[in-house]
């Protein structure tokens, strides 16, 4: 039967996984740390949290094994711990909106969808097509997330263009191919603004269906390093 106190305390330390994961705003700083390593004072911009409250929640995270910690002079920066911690994340997403339908209206109120709406398939491209279409020179992509994170990852080939410079470079973009503009994730919504944007200025472009998130799942090759 075993012992009753000793399975107690076995659940108990898995659910600190649990707890860790059960705030947004943790999650909003795994979605981030995804994208790549940074201090706590990036993090705490980007997830508008105060720095004394962004510390918190990272600590959470770090007791729970989720995040390392590495510290430079007098800043601390963090990771995520592997890979296993980006697939968690990204399954307990894939629960969240099969199962709570909140979660999907949620999602499309963010990125601006229309669930009633037909499936526009000419606005989107899969992994694979990209794949295809970059090995025969037949597709200009750009990464449209912020530069920090550029230079931690990104898919082979691409160009730094950040959602916050792009209207203002329109003229680094070649004028005879198709664009394809990806971001974070399949949750992520610069890629959405950036191809409206590419439309209004009448650039052909699509967005990856997904994003790094699901690129680095994938187990596909990626760069680093600055845009030259």
């Amino acid at each position: 039967m075993g012992d009753r106190q000793k399975k107690t305390e076995l659940f108990d330390q898995i659910a600190r996984v649990g707890k860790a994961v059960g705030n947004g705003k943790r999650l909003e700083l795994l979605d981030l740390l995804v994208q790549g390593e940074r201090s706590v004072e990036k993090l705490a911009a980007a997830a508008d949290l105060g720095l004394t409250t962004a510390s918190a929640h990272l600590q959470v995270l770090r007791q729970a094994g989720l995040v390392t910690t590495r510290r430079e002079g007098t800043k601390i920066y963090y990771n995520v711990a592997g890979l296993d911690v980006i697939r968690l994340y990204e399954q307990l997403r894939a629960v969240a909106t099969d199962r709570v339908a909140d979660v999907r209206r949620a999602r499309d109120d963010y990125l601006g969808l229309d669930p009633t709406a037909p499936v526009d398939q000419t606005a989107e491209t899969s992994r694979e097509e990209l794949l295809a279409k970059a090995a025969d020179g037949r597709v200009t992509v750009i990464d449209v997330r912020p530069r920090e994170e550029y230079e931690f990852a990104h898919v082979p080939g691409a160009r730094s263009l950040p959602l916050d410079e792009l209207a203002e470079r329109l003229g680094d973009l070649p004028e005879d191919q198709e664009v394809v503009a990806y971001c974070r994730g399949a949750y992520c919504v610069l890629a959405y603004e950036a191809v409206n944007l590419l439309h209004d200025q009448g650039v052909p472009a699509r967005r990856l269906q997904d994003g790094m998130l699901e690129w680095h799942l994938s187990g596909l090759p990626v760069e680093n390093g600055q845009a030259a």
